[in-house]
């Protein structure tokens, strides 16, 4: 028994509420049927009769008006199935049975039910020339068709009612058994495996498991990333960390041969390394969470002309010569966070000051296109350029490239992944491209200030 409840205690918040109202809805038809087709069943028979009565005045009126003085021979000579009483214009009452005396005090052309000898009859009188005359049928097969069909639809409504819950019950569940196989896959697919899929029909339950294994996919990936986020986060803060105890186990065991001023600039470096490594994280996490920094107009060639300045006067970091060519710096403010937008603004300016030869172009715009009015910052290096299969992958978190544009030692893998984010966050699109001297695009596309 427990097991039976088991089995139907998952099933019923679909396949016993679809029986319930199928059931519900099938007695409620029945019974309305049934409680308006006896008293239908009941008047119908009734007219039956009474058009049989009315024939019967009829016919004996006509023998009546044919035989006027042999009325009582006439009356006398009817069966004993009708009841007729003749009331003569001298008062002479004649039936053709005893039973038909007691028809007396039935008036009316219109049939009547009559009880005679505790039986229903239906009675109709008519005034003819030879007197009054008065014709009653039985009612007995009238009243017991009614009760036998009563008695049937008692029986067979309950029967019928249980005979499609029945049905229901089990169609429902042959429907549901694809649900419970589904259900059964989904529930079996574990997080250590998510390159499992479910089977996929041609039906509306085939377009469910479709969206689930699509789903599946999309978790698939997200776990992936996830884990190589891990994976390449772990790395990057394992090398500052391995850099930093090299140095002081040397220090301990070799003080003379490491001066404590050469030991304070490597532990100073490769903190601030992961200090950027940490901040970016905590960046992205909070922008993964949806969280958005107040909002303010700001002038984006500003920031952009501030970096210029910056990069002439540090290199970007990278101890060569770099120049920065700032002309096509135009006006351009945009609705945004300042700090973040000038995160933007540094990280694809050192981006570019890594891999530059010698030269970075930097370009603020603004211009009117069909999506409104529009702010774009580019970027343009003259180094090796970004290969076209690896456009999208740039922007992802700790991506390594093969050539030319790997990263050095001076970036911590999540400058060009908060930008995209950063950007995105604002309304606007990041995209790299190949420039004229064969060098990477950066072109950050942002909505400008609705106040402009």
């Amino acid at each position: 028994m427990g097991r039976l409840l088991r089995r139907i205690r998952p099933m019923r918040s679909i396949r016993a509420r679809v029986t319930a109202g199928a059931t519900l809805f099938v007695a409620v038809i029945l019974i309305v049927a049934a409680v308006i087709a006896v008293p239908v069943l009941g008047r119908v028979l009734t007219d039956s009769v009474a058009e049989s009565v009315d024939q019967d005045l009829d016919s004996l009126e006509s023998q009546l008006e044919a035989a006027p003085d042999r009325a009582e021979a006439v009356v006398a000579g009817i069966d004993d199935d009708l009841l007729v009483r003749l009331q003569t214009r001298d008062g002479t009452e004649v039936v053709n049975d005893g039973d038909a005396a007691e028809l007396a005090g039935t008036d009316g052309e219109d049939a009547t039910t009559v009880t005679v000898d505790d039986e229903s009859w239906l009675a109709a009188t008519e005034d003819t020339d030879a007197g009054t005359l008065t014709v009653a049928r039985p009612m007995e097969h009238v009243d017991d068709t009614v009760s036998a069909t009563t008695t049937l639809l008692v029986v067979t409504v309950p029967l019928m009612v249980l005979l499609v819950g029945l049905v229901v019950w089990v169609v429902t569940g042959r429907a549901l058994r694809p649900v419970e196989r589904l259900r059964r896959q989904v529930d079996s697919i574990g997080a250590s495996d998510l390159s499992r899929r479910v089977d996929a029909g041609d039906d509306e339950l085939g377009a469910l498991a479709a969206t689930m294994n699509r789903m599946l996919g999309r978790l698939e990936q997200s776990q992936a990333v996830q884990r190589r986020f891990v994976s390449d986060a772990s790395h990057e803060l394992r090398s500052p960390l391995a850099t930093m105890r090299q140095y002081a186990e040397l220090a301990v065991a070799h003080p003379e041969t490491v001066p404590t001023e050469e030991l304070g600039e490597v532990v100073v470096a490769e903190g601030e390394r992961m200090q950027d490594l940490v901040e970016g994280l905590l960046l992205l996490a909070r922008l993964d969470e949806g969280q958005r920094p107040p909002t303010a107009p700001v002038d984006l060639d500003d920031l952009v002309l501030r970096d210029a300045d910056r990069l002439r006067r540090s290199g970007g970091g990278t101890g060569a010569a770099v120049e920065v060519d700032n002309s096509g710096v135009g006006p351009g403010r945009v609705e945004g966070n300042d700090r973040l937008l000038a995160r933007v603004v540094r990280n694809l300016v050192d981006n570019a000051a890594r891999h530059a030869e010698g030269r970075i172009t930097l370009r603020v715009r603004s211009e009117s296109t069909e999506r409104g009015q529009r702010v774009q910052f580019t970027v343009a290096d003259d180094g090796a350029g970004v290969p076209p299969e690896d456009r999208e992958r740039i922007f992802d978190r700790f991506t390594r490239l093969d050539e030319g544009r790997a990263r050095d030692a001076g970036g911590s893998g999540l400058g060009l992944a908060i930008v995209r984010d950063v950007v995105e966050a604002h309304g606007g699109t990041v995209s790299v491209s190949t420039g004229d001297r064969a060098g990477a695009v950066f072109t950050v596309d942002l909505p400008a200030d609705p106040g402009e």
